[in-house]
C-alpha cells in the first residue's frame, strides 16, 4: 500500500521505537477524511500522540490548507520526543503534558480524537465538552480484546455506553475498524 509521505515517516518512527499502538490505517483514513471537512479557522485535538502517526493522517486530510490549528497532546516524554522528530506544518502544535490538567486551557475544537485512556476512559466528559457544536469526535479501538486486562474492557463499555447514551451527541458505530465511535455534537 502506497502511503501518504507523512504517515510513511511516522511508520518508519513507530518502526525504529518499537512503538506498537499507533492509530491504524482504517481509524488513519477516517481521520483524514474528517480533517478535510474541518470549517475553515477550525481546530483539532488529538489525545495521546504517540510517535505522530494518527497526526500524520489528519495532516495529510487537510492538504495544503494553512487555516487550521491542530493540537496534539502526549503525556510520554520519550514518545513526544520521537514525534517532535517529524517534519510537522506551522500549524501542528505538540504538547507533552497530562490531557487531564491542560484540556480547560486549551479551548474548544471542532474534531477530537481521543487516541489514549485520559480523555476516553478518564475524562470523557471534558473531552466532549470541549467539542464545539456540530464538532465530530473519533474514539477508537473499543473492540475488547480477551488477551488484555479485564478492567480495560470495562473501561471500554463504559465509554462505549456513555458515548452511545449522551444526550449532546448523534453517534455511529462502526465495528469493522477497531470499533469506532463517530459522534456529532448538537447545536
Amino acid at each position: 500500500m502506497n502511503y501518504p509521505a507523512g504517515v510513511s515517516a511516522a511508520r518508519q518512527r513507530a518502526a525504529r521505537a518499537g512503538f506498537e499502538h499507533s492509530c491504524d490505517d482504517g481509524t488513519g483514513r477516517l481521520l483524514a477524511v474528517l480533517a478535510a471537512a474541518v470549517p475553515e479557522g477550525g481546530r483539532i485535538l488529538e489525545i495521546g500522540t504517540g510517535v505522530g502517526m494518527g497526526c500524520a493522517w489528519m495532516v495529510h486530510g487537510l492538504g495544503s490548507r494553512m487555516d487550521v490549528e491542530l493540537v496534539t497532546v502526549e503525556f510520554d516524554a520519550s514518545s513526544a520526543a520521537i514525534a517532535a522528530g517529524g517534519a510537522w506544518p506551522t500549524y501542528v502544535q505538540l504538547i507533552c503534558g497530562d490531557i487531564n490538567e491542560l484540556i480547560p486551557t486549551l479551548g474548544t475544537f471542532d474534531l477530537i480524537f481521543p487516541d489514549a485512556p485520559a480523555g476516553k476512559w478518564t475524562g470523557l466528559d471534558r473531552t466532549i465538552s470541549s467539542l464545539r457544536p456540530r464538532g465530530v469526535l473519533v474514539v477508537d479501538d473499543l473492540i475488547p480484546k480477551p488477551d488484555q486486562p479485564e478492567e480495560w474492557n470495562r473501561y471500554l463499555a463504559r465509554t462505549q455506553e456513555k458515548l452511545l447514551s449522551h444526550p449532546d451527541l448523534v453517534t455511529v458505530e462502526i465495528a469493522d475498524l477497531t470499533g469506532v465511535i463517530v459522534a456529532a455534537k448538537l447545536a
